[in-house]
């Protein structure tokens, strides 16, 4: 604005409403505005208000004061008598604007000069802004404990940080008037805080539609007591899937027979969900998982009416199956890894030596862009790149064994055979783990096209005819064989659920694995879809609105075999045809929902095709084929959620820190149910997210 309207400022008026915002979210400040110096131009309006207000010209000669965000005026001078601003500030600074005051807010406004006060100024400046603080800010200590208490949970924090000194100062720096908490407060403060959430997710559950499929983890301590997590994954109203941790239990021995079926019945009782299990995927070594699964399907098919007689109950995890077989390729080669890995260690030891290197394989005319990098022994992805990239320098290595006396751990032209051989099929396993993580929603039907694929290149590597190869690729078939012969059916059920596929994929690849004897297979599929279609037609198919208006249109039922209704005569002279029409219908019973859906064409492969969308624009469609649908497609294949990594879960049990070992069980539980609820909570603080629930 001109020097008239305060130009100390230049401002464009449509922006203004978000400077003031910019100035009072998240931190309600003050400003400092740092005078400027004296000049012999006209005297520059140096009052902050400029900022939120022009001079308008008013009838008589008068000027008035027009607020830029809400547009109210206010007297400023009449002739040569000035107002002042003091009603000006108190109208921004005290909340008086209606559009500051909407965002509950007031802003805090003082003058400083550019060197502390002193009244002088060196040298001219533009205006500084700083933080002073909160403006008439109000203090909750009971939501302030609460806040502190999902601190807590959220970044895995000890209880007893609220004891120590240097978080006790910087709390008191922050807001003297809180009293922060001993250790035994903030239990119940933790508590709390988990009692509340779950209160909200049991709400979230008396939604659900459908039927919940359990994953089940163990955790050791230190000492002899162990855990079981218990997590649910379902596909709400809406078709999104979700997965929510229910249960840490503390068990006496978490590898006993008792340990899991003990854990999954409380954790059902105490969600009350007795009648909605439909599956339960495992996360423990292949050896014991057989004695589980038959111990749970004993101590459970008393207690729940299973689908297809309990053939989809136990369910081994892909994720699992695929870090095993790679520990044993990686296991079988251990002594020409230790070989790689001292070779590696060698050349990163000085820079000469990695120049030395460098030179050969350039001398060699290496073309490999890859890095030479030692592994992480956890993770055998990350053994693998690094023998994928060794293979590339396998060259260069013997090179520098005849060029430098200190190296001698170059591997043997046998040893960089099997190097090649576990590459080649550590690499089937690696590019499967990575399709499924690459799955936004990991929704039951994309594991089938990963599992048979793997399957029939492990089979035809079997037949290899190196022995070296061959006797690779046998130890790994023989462990996912057993993979596939416990879940290729549940596979095959879910992948029939997939539009895209329905069972023309199980047809293919089942020509491809069990040749001639495919049609034997199939058919095991075929009949197990049918069974279970029969399953949900017997229970009762609740009414939405929508679907009775269908059904008065379509006269669909269930089940599918009614009779189409005689359409009333329209006097078209054609009540025989209508007779007719009626006699057709009574001795050619229409399709069933599933008859109709196998039937129809596949949906077209598109790259972005949303499956969970798919069935949701379909259920009216097939009102029983979808609850049969949502059911399959939430059951967990894998343990691992969407967006983790597949090699970081390993196949061993998971280990519970001694600190978390040490509290009592209930505060255990809290803290990591909490931990997983919090981010999806309406209750948390917004940074936290804003989606109740989604599958992370």
């Amino acid at each position: 604005m001109a020097d008239e309207t305060g130009n100390d400022s230049q401002m464009v008026e449509g922006e203004d409403l978000t400077q003031v915002d910019e100035l009072l979210q998240g931190n309600e400040m003050a400003i400092t505005e740092v005078a400027t110096p004296p000049t012999t131009r006209r005297r520059r309006k140096k009052s902050l208000v400029w900022e939120h207000f022009t001079i308008e010209d008013a009838a008589g000669g008068a000027t008035r004061a027009c607020c830029k965000l809400c547009k109210q005026t206010f007297a400023y001078s009449s002739g040569s008598k000035i107002a002042g601003t003091s009603h000006l500030k108190r109208h921004i600074t005290l909340g008086s604007c209606p559009k500051i005051k909407g965002q509950g807010h007031k802003l805090a406004i003082t003058i400083g000069t550019d060197n502390d006060g002193d009244g002088t100024v060196e040298r001219r400046s533009k205006r500084r802004y700083r933080y002073t603080g909160y403006a008439n800010a109000s203090f909750n200590q009971d939501r302030s404990c609460s806040y502190l208490a999902k601190m807590i949970i959220l970044h895995d924090y000890p209880l007893h940080i609220v004891q120590q000194p240097a978080f006790t100062a910087f709390i008191d720096s922050l807001q003297p008037r809180f009293r922060v908490a001993d250790v035994d407060a903030m239990e119940v403060e933790v508590y709390a805080v988990y009692q509340k959430e779950k209160e909200n997710l049991l709400q979230a559950f008396s939604t659900m539609p459908g039927r919940i499929s359990l994953t089940i983890g163990l955790w050791t301590t230190s000492q002899t007591l162990g855990y079981v997590s218990v997590s649910g994954q379902f596909i709400d109203s809406e078709w999104k899937l979700h997965r929510r941790m229910l249960s840490f239990m503390m068990v006496s021995s978490p590898h006993s027979e008792n340990a899991l079926s003990e854990a999954i019945s409380s954790s059902l009782t105490d969600w009350s969900m007795k009648e909605k299990l439909f599956t339960i995927t495992l996360d423990n070594d292949c050896s014991s998982h057989d004695i589980y699964s038959a111990n749970l399907r004993d101590y459970l098919s008393s207690k729940n009416n299973h689908m297809l007689k309990g053939q989809l109950f136990v369910v081994r995890c892909y994720a699992h199956i695929l870090n095993a077989v790679a520990e044993d390729v990686i296991a079988l080669i251990h002594g020409v890894i230790y070989s790689i890995r001292e070779s590696i260690k060698f050349i990163k030891a000085s820079p000469s030596r990695e120049e030395k290197f460098a030179e050969i394989a350039l001398q060699l005319e290496i073309p490999s862009t890859k890095t030479l990098c030692l592994d992480v022994t956890t993770q055998w992805n990350t053994t693998y790149l690094m023998l994928l990239a060794a293979l590339d320098y396998r060259q260069a290595f013997i090179t520098l064994e005849t060029v430098d006396d200190n190296y001698n751990e170059a591997p043997s032209a046998e040893d960089w055979k099997k190097i090649e051989a576990a590459c080649n099929y550590l690499r089937l396993l690696y590019d499967s783990a990575h399709s499924i993580m690459a799955a936004g929603n990991p929704t039951s039907n994309i594991f089938f096209h990963e599992a048979w694929k793997l399957q029939l290149e492990l089979a035809n590597a079997s037949a290899h005819e190196d022995p070296i190869f061959s006797s690779v690729a046998k130890d790994m078939y023989e462990k996912f064989d057993k993979y596939w012969k416990d879940c290729n059916l549940v596979l095959a059920v879910a992948v029939v659920m997939d539009p895209r596929f329905k069972m023309k994929l199980v047809e293919f690849s089942y020509s491809k694995i069990y040749g001639v004897e495919a049609a034997k297979y199939v058919k095991v599929v075929n009949d197990s879809v049918h069974d279970l279609f029969k399953d949900y037609v017997a229970q009762p198919l609740p009414l939405t609105p929508a679907y009775v208006e269908q059904g008065k249109t379509d006269n669909v039922t269930a089940n599918g075999n009614n009779t189409q209704a005689t359409q009333p005569s329209t006097g078209d002279g054609l009540q025989d045809f209508d007779i007719y029409l009626s006699e057709i219908a009574t001795t050619q019973p229409s399709k069933s929902e599933l008859e109709q859906y196998l039937d129809e064409s596949l949906t077209p492969r598109i790259q972005e095709f949303d499956i969970l969308n798919w069935w949701k624009l379909n259920t009216l469609k097939y009102p029983t084929l979808s609850k049969m649908a949502r059911d399959i497609l939430s059951i967990p294949v894998s343990m691992v959620t969407g967006g983790s990594s597949i090699f970081s879960a390993g196949t061993g049990g998971h280990m519970l820190d001694d600190y978390r070992s040490s509290l009592r069980p209930e505060i255990v539980e809290a803290l990591v149910c909490a931990k997983d609820w919090l981010p999806y909570s309406t209750t948390a603080p917004e940074a936290l997210g804003s989606e109740l629930l989604k599958i992370d």
